[in-house]
């Protein structure tokens, strides 16, 4: 009531101003009032994440692959026979690699590397001892991965005729030698216990070697006979030698003595150091030993 006194002392223009600031503090009420009814009515959330007590994930888990990372959630491990050398990135995490260590194999063979034997596996970057120990036994490499030199010798089938043929073909006797490096297969065949198939593969292996020698690396082939020795003989003069400091990573490594890492290590001498006028001078490196040394020295050219 004193509200209303007081307003008939007021001018009239103070009075319509007051009434309308009155006007409009009571709309505002009412609208506050109104709105809150409203949202008090919406019934409480139901599902799976409210009645669980488990927050909603967010859009950060989902960037996160589908799983917080606190939850402790992650792939399981299942490990199974692979090749590295052909294996895709899929199967490569399964078996529990770092997908860093999996662009380092994908690296690694699109540099023209290959993994020619299991332990060749152990040798990638980042890789603990742990991790190759558990992979080691799955890892299968394919036999095109695999040196020429290891392959198998066929047993070939062949009519009466051409057994009887090869039975009375004219053998050398003991004190008579063949060439090794000039040799055809038909001739080779002429040593005791040279057949066909292993006189395929002196020649196969000498054409990657670039000549042999010495005659002990007959024995490189698998399976040969250490009494067919004594009818050979070398010379240095048949050996093809490598120009180390001209030819590239990629043909460095096609010599049967020389690997990926032993081609990188004299392509980055050469880089950082010039010209090798000896292969001592990589004696430092892992991959050059003496005994590998000694084995390349007679291939290589300055």
């Amino acid at each position: 009531m004193k509200l209303f006194h007081h307003l008939t002392y007021m001018q009239r223009n103070d009075r319509v101003v007051t009434l309308l600031l009155l006007l409009v503090a009571v709309a505002a009420l009412l609208i506050v009032t109104f709105v809150g009814r409203v949202f008090d009515s919406t019934p409480p959330p139901t599902g799976s994440y409210a009645e669980s007590g488990v927050p909603e994930p967010t859009a950060c888990d989902a960037r996160r692959g589908g799983y917080a990372v606190g939850d402790g959630h992650r792939p399981a491990v299942r490990l199974q026979p692979f090749d590295p050398n052909t294996a895709d990135s899929t199967l490569l995490l399964g078996l529990g690699l770092e997908p860093w260590q999996v662009r380092n194999i994908y690296k690694y063979r699109a540099r023209g590397g290959i993994y020619r034997q299991p332990a060749d596996f152990a040798r990638l970057y980042g890789l603990t001892q742990k991790q190759y120990r558990q992979l080691e036994p799955y890892i299968r490499i394919s036999p095109d991965y695999r040196p020429a030199s290891e392959l198998p010798l066929s047993r070939e089938v062949v009519s009466p005729a051409t057994r009887d043929t090869l039975r009375h073909s004219v053998k050398l006797r003991q004190g008579e030698h063949i060439a090794l490096n000039l040799s055809d297969t038909t001739l080779l065949q002429r040593v005791p216990g040279i057949g066909s198939a292993y006189a395929r593969a002196v020649v196969n292996y000498r054409n990657r070697l670039g000549g042999f020698h010495d005659v002990s690396q007959l024995l490189e082939i698998s399976g040969f006979p250490e009494s067919a020795l004594p009818y050979f003989q070398v010379s240095d003069e048949g050996v093809k030698k490598l120009k180390v400091n001209k030819l590239t990573l990629s043909q460095l490594r096609q010599h049967p003595y020389i690997n990926f890492y032993m081609a990188r290590a004299i392509c980055d001498f050469r880089r950082l150091n010039g010209p090798l006028t000896s292969l001592s001078q990589l004696r430092n490196n892992r991959d050059f030993p003496p005994e590998v040394i000694r084995r390349l020295e007679p291939y290589i050219e300055y």
